[in-house]
């Protein structure tokens, strides 16, 4: 087990018991979940870090809380009691670990009438206000602060107090995504106006010019990094259990759209793992792939879930994510620039390959132990374990651990500083020291990346600068275009970023935004170097003391 001084000291702060080491960890975890037949498989899997699951299956496996799901959405109800009784299930959730997502888009706008008092409605981002306040007070599992997704769809009629709403309001503890559907985007093509519709009776509240609208979305994400936008008719296009209704919300980084009190379990496959000899050990990581199919369908098995309406709804579709971490690094060490035609080619021929191999043996799974019960009237004709079988996720902590690179995304800087638990450690890549020369043109390239983060101004040879180029000088299009390219082959979302230097402008962003649904995507989100002052990372540190 070869573990960063940065993954120890993250396992120590926030995922060993006490007295645990690392070894003990996953074979607390292995034995959770693969009981006596499947332990020493599983143990290996993650002890050599070629898949990882979920942070709370890391930290709850084998313990008295067992609730090993990260992912959750809840309903949001028209009454008071419904409203807290979500906001209960909600503290449930965020104590065992999980994060949730809900959609506002049933709650009537403010100033409607109520109809017992007689009084007015206060609106949905009043009561988000309510359960960010709530979620500031638990700390998920006793070890990190919960997470949440709010959405409203585009047709609310607060939408526009919605899409300012983290400049205007704070809600440190959501991220916030505008719900697009068809009608709005054809209202946009054609400069129809939008209608916007009272949940409440379904009556007409009024009409919206959709342009401004799409431009007030740009320019919050311009300010903020917010909203995100999800696509709601592309995630129901592709939604493998139509039959059940329509999606409305995600889990809280948008990767897994969820029906209320559906959870889901993820893993990532470290790819980096998976490169022998200078190219991918196709055996490998089918042979990774089959037994990350197996973990995190033995999870929904063993799982403690938080709450009976949860127990019913997860093991109605049995859903599980596969995705894969160190998908920059893998490129790297391959010689391929993450901005070329080839890593395109690449993202798409890796990710169909992963999504056979996994509906291959969840098919498997579900001939030898039972298909999921909701599978009439889905998308399958045959056998199915599992409704959805992909899923690519951000792997915040998890890549750190593994010790490559986050989820999908291209490197973000070559040296940072992050904290961890109160402590900042100062990271430079591996890569660096591995694959670039010590000196060049009589300049100290560790030392000039430690100070900028890039090798963006060295004098290297033009394919070495492009292979190392960080995610803001990748051009945005491309950041869409890869992620276009893993969302084909994924049932459920990915999990992106697009970064954008500090001069991209709001029409900037609204190109993305189009060039996103264009490509099929199922969801974009984008930050604009330096639009938050409370920014987690930033490019280079000025003493890096523990390399990655």
């Amino acid at each position: 087990m070869e573990l960063t001084p940065v993954a120890r000291l993250l396992l120590e702060r926030r995922y060993l018991l006490p007295g645990e080491t690392p070894h003990g960890l996953f074979n607390r975890v292995a034995e959770a979940v693969g009981g006596p037949a499947r332990s020493r498989e599983f143990f290996s899997l993650m002890a050599s870090l070629s898949f990882l699951p979920n942070s709370p299956t890391l930290m709850n496996a084998g313990t008295s809380i067992g609730q090993l799901s990260a992912c959750f959405v809840l309903p949001v109800e028209d009454s008071l009691e419904g409203i807290f009784r979500s906001l209960t299930h909600m503290a449930l959730i965020h104590k065992s670990g999980g994060g949730t997502g809900f959609s506002f888009t049933h709650l009537r706008p403010r100033g409607d009438i109520v109809s017992e008092t007689m009084g007015a409605a206060s609106g949905p981002v009043s009561f988000m206000r309510v359960f960010d306040a709530a979620t500031g007070a638990i700390r998920q599992g006793g070890r990190r602060r919960g997470a949440n997704m709010g959405v409203l769809a585009a047709s609310h009629p607060d939408i526009e107090e919605f899409v300012t709403s983290k400049q205007t309001e704070g809600l440190s503890n959501f991220n916030i995504s505008a719900g697009i559907d068809a009608r709005f985007l054809r209202c946009l093509e054609t400069g129809a106006d939008y209608e916007l519709i009272n949940p409440r009776d379904g009556s007409v509240w009024k009409s919206i010019d959709p342009r401004a609208l799409w431009r007030l979305i740009a320019t919050s994400a311009w300010a903020s990094g917010e909203p995100g936008i999800l696509f709601l008719d592309e995630i129901n296009r592709r939604n493998t259990t139509p039959h059940l209704g329509p999606i409305e919300a995600t889990n809280p980084c948008g990767e897994q759209p969820l029906y209320p009190y559906e959870s889901c379990n993820l893993g990532s496959i470290n790819l980096a793992r998976c490169i022998r000899k200078h190219e991918i050990d196709e055996d490998l990581l089918t042979t990774v792939v089959r037994c990350g199919i197996d973990f995190l369908d033995a999870v929904i098995d063993v799982n403690r879930f938080p709450l009976p309406q949860i127990r019913e709804r997860t093991l109605a579709t049995r859903k599980i994510g596969l995705g894969i971490m160190g998908f920059a690094e893998t490129l790297i060490r391959l010689g391929i620039p993450y901005e070329s035609e080839e890593a395109l080619r690449f993202a798409g021929s890796l990710m169909a390959g992963i999504q056979t191999v996994a509906r291959e043996r969840s098919e498997e799974l579900g001939a030898e132990k039972g298909s999921f019960p909701a599978i009439e009237g889905s998308i399958y004709s045959g056998d199915m374990r599992n409704a959805t079988v992909t899923t690519i996720a951000p792997t915040g902590s998890l890549h750190l651990i593994a010790g490559t690179t986050s989820g999908i995304e291209p490197i973000f800087s070559f040296a940072y500083t992050r904290t961890i638990d109160g402590q900042q450690v100062s990271i430079i890549s591996d890569l660096v020291r591995e694959l670039l020369p010590k000196t060049v043109g009589g300049r100290d390239v560790a030392a000039h990346v430690r100070r900028y983060g890039t090798v963006e101004g060295l004098p290297l040879a033009a394919h070495i600068r492009d292979l190392f180029k960080t995610a803001i000088e990748i051009a945005p299009e491309h950041h869409v275009r890869m992620q276009a390219a893993f969302q084909e082959h994924v049932d459920n979302a990915v999990s992106k970023t697009v970064n954008l230097p500090n001069t991209a402008t709001a029409e900037d962003i609204a190109h993305i935004f189009s060039l996103a649904h264009d490509l099929g995507c199922k969801g974009i989100t984008v930050y604009r170097y330096q639009s938050r002052p409370d920014q987690v990372l930033s490019r280079g540190c000025d003493v890096c003391i523990i390399d990655e």
